[in-house]
């Protein structure tokens, strides 16, 4: 029995990454951008401030921190709490998505610092040929 294709509303529902109208495309960018992923790392550990999280996550500039932790909480993967006391104290921790897509790419970035000699081996490599 020949089974149908897949109706346009299905392929988007499922997520098509390799298409170029894929709305999972924006959800693969907040995770694996460089700033995703470290504030992904940090906040495995437990609820931080924007402040800890800046401190803990070298070179990120407060307005990229901020645009990363907004895309990660509109995904799901990020609570933003606000307490109501002055100075404004607000908190950012992991939703149980979050949890799950942390330990998607913890070991990602793992690997790549485990087997970062063998990358920088191989960079330097092909500067030679070049």
């Amino acid at each position: 029995m020949k089974k149908d294709p897949p109706t346009l509303s299905e392929i988007v529902a499922r997520g098509e990454l390799m298409s170029a109208d894929c709305p999972s495309r924006s959800v693969l960018q907040h995770v694996t951008s460089r700033w995703g992923v470290l504030v992904l790392m940090v906040l495995a550990g437990g609820t931080h401030r924007f402040s800890a999280l800046r401190h803990q996550i070298g070179g990120v500039s407060e307005r990229m921190l901020s645009q990363t932790l907004k895309a990660l909480e509109t995904d799901g993967f990020v609570l933003r709490v606000s307490h109501p006391v002055v100075p404004p104290h607000v908190e950012y921790s992991l939703t149980p998505l979050g949890r799950e897509v942390s330990e998607k790419v913890i070991p990602l970035a793992d690997w790549i610092e485990t087997n970062f000699p063998r990358i920088a081996a191989a960079r330097q490599s092909l500067e030679r040929t070049a």
